[in-house]
């Protein structure tokens, strides 16, 4: 048998190289600037300011890590992330159970169902400053619509019991239609034929749902909490308008709040603030490569 012959694969001439990697610098230049002007820029932005003490006023002065010190001993900034820590646990677990649910009623062809993905996505769509002004009339404790309502006197934002938990529910009133959408998006890209085969081997609905369903929405369900938990401890539209100044004793106090009122209302002291911030980006980044790891060896891609 005679022996194949194998072509000589052609050499790509240094002139020609360097042609091509030109073309390639011309054509990612636009996405490497906006990555650098609003990414990379702003970080070590916040990095230096972390370092100085300024007030939006005088010069800057250095101060090296005094910022540090001053915010990780201060209590009322430990008061901040424990209200973060406990607004994002209240917010999150409900707002992907219930816009799970309405994501598997949405889907079924129910009658009306078009009309309801449309108001469950509105909220969602609306500015959160602007909700957060309807809802704080709504909760007023003598004149609000959900007293009269009830025929009751509460003061819902006003007494530490109850701030948090309004906070929290206005909340996942307004960004339930967000994991909602991409549930039913989830959903829709489930193959027929897997739940058909399933069926077809005396699966029920029920299971069908836990066994079938559930596990491949893993790509879906990673996307929508790694979202929401970096939307809940970034929240601060909604809560400032509801609750300024950190509401009853502090209870609504969180992060961004902080970051904000130690920046511009307060102290006008960008160091502090900087700190805070990256703290802030600190636990975002350490909680996003947590959910990464816990959810690689549970989520498939192919739903072929």
């Amino acid at each position: 048998m005679a022996a194949t012959r194998v072509r000589d694969v052609p050499k790509v001439s240094p002139t020609r190289r360097m042609r091509h990697a030109r073309l390639a610098a011309v054509l990612l230049a636009p996405s490497l600037f906006g990555l650098s002007a609003f990414l990379l820029f702003p970080i070590l932005v916040v990095i230096w300011l972390s370092l100085n003490r300024w007030d939006l006023l005088a010069p800057l002065r250095f101060v090296g890590l005094a910022n540090y010190v001053d915010v990780f001993t201060d209590p009322t900034f430990g008061n901040s992330l424990y209200r973060t820590v406990i607004f994002v646990l209240s917010v999150i677990p409900l707002q992907t159970a219930l816009g799970l649910f309405l994501a598997v009623l949405l889907t079924r062809g129910l009658p009306g169902s078009g009309l309801f993905r449309v108001i469950y996505v509105v909220p969602w769509i609306c500015a959160p400053l602007a909700l957060g002004v309807v809802w704080k009339w709504i909760l007023a404790p003598y004149d609000g619509a959900l007293n009269n309502l009830l025929g009751i006197s509460v003061e819902w934002l006003s007494n530490p019991a109850t701030a948090m938990p309004a906070v929290a529910g206005v909340t996942i009133w307004s960004q339930v239609g967000y994991t909602t959408l991409f549930f039913m998006a989830g959903l829709a890209a489930i193959p027929d034929t897997v739940i058909e085969a399933a069926q077809l081997d005396g699966a029920g609905n029920w299971q069908v749902f836990w066994q079938i369903k559930l596990p491949l929405l893993g790509p879906t369900m990673f996307f929508v909490l790694v979202t929401g938990v970096i939307s809940a401890f970034q929240a601060f539209d909604q809560i400032y308008a509801l609750t300024p100044n950190g509401g009853p004793q502090g209870t609504t106090d969180v992060i961004a709040s902080r970051i904000y009122y130690e920046a511009f209302q307060g102290g006008f002291n960008l160091g502090r603030a900087s700190v805070m911030a990256l703290v802030l980006f600190v636990i975002l980044v350490t909680v996003t490569l947590v959910q990464q790891r816990f959810f690689a060896q549970r989520i498939t891609y192919d739903l072929s």
